[in-house]
């Protein structure tokens, strides 16, 4: 068992935030805020994450102006949800889109970053003191109006510092301070926790150069010096705003990450150099000790790419946060393996609006995703009870796959994806059998969801197009004696006690809301995401 680090908290008590980003411009007015909180409720989720922007609330320097905040903190309390406010200060993707007009037309006194050539590149540096001091009075302003206009209320759980910071354009600042940085030693917040970081890439590029025991960055790491460089002038930045920001108005605070597991992998080109990317990770979270997680943006649509970037971020030192995703395709199901196998303690994706069409209902190309959310809606309360013990399972499945074996406690378990053999009994009334042609039927679904045990008889079910087999273990004569017991049963499966659709009320109780039997039954424990959850009871 693994404790999870429950960072998002809601009357002092875990919270896990589920829902969607907006996209990155929806936040100007009111009018496209609110195209975003209407996605979410068709989500059901509990949390929408919505940007600020410093160009807007400071569009003249030192004149503030929150109305935009004011408007989205009116909205979520409006649509009953929470917010996770997104600050567009600094950085931007790795460039300075959403810095005011008067700081981007003065570059001699908000220094750009410059390339290796001589060029500037469209970034603010992180060596101008100029640059934070400007964007630090912004934050603490708004941070100052989040306490003054939510501290009761406690409608923003959350704050991301910058988005996706980094730079674009270049591996490190080449200009006069930058370079005076690269060819100081590393300091020594880092040289003495190298030896303990053994297994990371920091660690590996550090004995590639030879594990000095000191030196300049280029001495240290080779190559990846002006990277490593980058990362922690840049997280020590961050980290500086996250101390201010504290002091004001405590709660948590995140910074994403543009991933660099794709493309070419040459920062500053396929990603922005000096973000919290898996190489550069320890780098970057030993420069954020008062940031509360480093959370990826994941886009990566094949399962073992998803699932490596997975276990780089679930850390004893950071807890797994989603806070982007992929609005379709295959995030649909490996959601599950972040939810199951990695502790996430939130899920997000990106640009919600995208979910609904002109009348406002949920599109056909988003409803594969907008189920999965619904099913782990349904099942957040055991998502908090049994995160990082081993009464919790992905059902996932991949290509080509039929099925998917378990071991449960006392149990084995056999997952059938889609209808399985038994295409001549009907679900329910509401579900008919795939293949009558006299019924309407319904359209191929990829098998997805949760399982939970929550005693060696008792288990619960999320899903969609899957269905359980429960053997007991035992003696093989345990078992053909059992597969005879019950051999009116086409799964040959132990005899089910009870098998109830139902949803967890307030006080996390669950309450049945349909009961199953006979030929409901008789094939395996099925689900489908308009079930809410499913619990099943076995004996003997």
């Amino acid at each position: 068992m693994s404790e999870i680090k429950r960072v998002f908290r809601v009357d002092g008590k875990p919270f896990f935030t589920l829902g969607g980003q907006s996209r990155n411009s929806s936040g100007y007015n009111r009018a496209e805020a609110e195209t975003a909180f209407k996605a979410l409720k068709q989500l059901r989720g509990n949390t929408l994450e919505i940007p600020v922007y410093w160009e807007q609330v400071e569009p003249v320097e030192g004149q503030f102006d929150f109305t935009s905040v004011d408007e989205l903190l009116a909205l979520a309390r409006e649509y009953g949800v929470r917010l996770v406010l997104l600050w567009f200060g600094t950085w931007k993707n790795g460039n300075m889109e959403y810095a005011p007009a008067w700081v981007k037309t003065n570059p001699e006194r908000f220094w750009r970053v410059i390339g290796p050539a001589g060029n500037p590149v469209w970034v603010l540096s992180s060596h101008c003191a100029a640059t934070y001091e400007a964007d630090e009075r912004a934050f603490s302003r708004f941070m100052t109006h989040l306490h003054e206009n939510d501290a009761q209320q406690g409608t923003v759980i959350a704050v991301q510092i910058q988005n996706e910071p980094g730079i674009l354009g270049s591996d490190r600042d080449y200009g006069e301070a930058g370079q005076r940085m690269f060819e100081s030693p590393v300091p020594v917040e880092i040289v003495s926790r190298l030896p303990g970081a053994e297994g990371g890439q920091v660690y590996a590029a550090w004995q590639a150069a030879g594990a000095p025991a000191g030196g300049t960055w280029g001495q240290m790491f080779g190559p990846k010096g002006g990277e490593f460089m980058t990362a922690w002038s840049i997280g020590q930045y961050i980290d500086r705003l996250a101390v201010v920001g504290r002091r004001i108005h405590n709660i948590p605070l995140y910074i994403n990450v543009w991933l660099g597991d794709g493309g070419w992998g040459v920062a500053g080109d396929a990603y922005p150099s000096g973000g919290g990317v898996t190489q550069a990770l320890d780098i970057f979270r030993w420069a954020t000790p008062h940031v509360d997680l480093i959370a990826p943006d994941i886009y990566i649509a094949h399962a073992d790419g998803y699932r490596g970037v997975c276990a780089a971020y679930a850390r004893p030192d950071n807890p797994l946060f989603v806070p982007e995703s992929a609005p379709f395709g295959s995030n649909a199901w490996n959601m599950f393996y972040a939810l199951a196998d990695y502790g996430a303690i939130g899920y997000h994706f990106f640009a919600i609006e995208h979910i609904l069409d002109a009348e406002g209902n949920v599109n056909p190309r988003s409803q594969m995703l907008v189920d999965s959310f619904r099913c782990a809606e349904a099942a957040i309360p055991l998502l908090l009870k049994y995160q990082g013990t081993d009464r919790i399972h992905a059902v996932v499945q991949q290509e080509m796959q039929g099925g998917q074996p378990y071991e449960f406690v006392g149990w084995r378990g056999m997952v059938e994806f889609g209808y399985g053999r038994f295409q001549y009994v009907g679900m329910d009334w509401r579900h008919p059998p795939k293949g009558t042609p006299m019924l309407t039927e319904m359209g191929d679904s990829r098998g997805r969801g949760l399982i939970f045990q929550e005693d060696e008889n008792t288990f619960y079910l999320v899903g969609a197009s899957y269905r359980l087999h429960l053997r007991r273990k035992g003696e093989l004569k345990e078992m053909l004696d059992a597969m005879m017991v019950s051999a009116h049963h086409q799964s040959r499966q132990a005899p089910y006690v009870s098998v109830d659709e139902g949803h967890f009320d307030a006080d996390g109780a669950f309450v049945v809301d349909r009961r199953r039997n006979g030929d409901e039954t008789d094939s395996g424990v099925w689900v489908e995401p308009d079930c809410g959850v499913v619990r099943v009871v076995v004996t003997r």
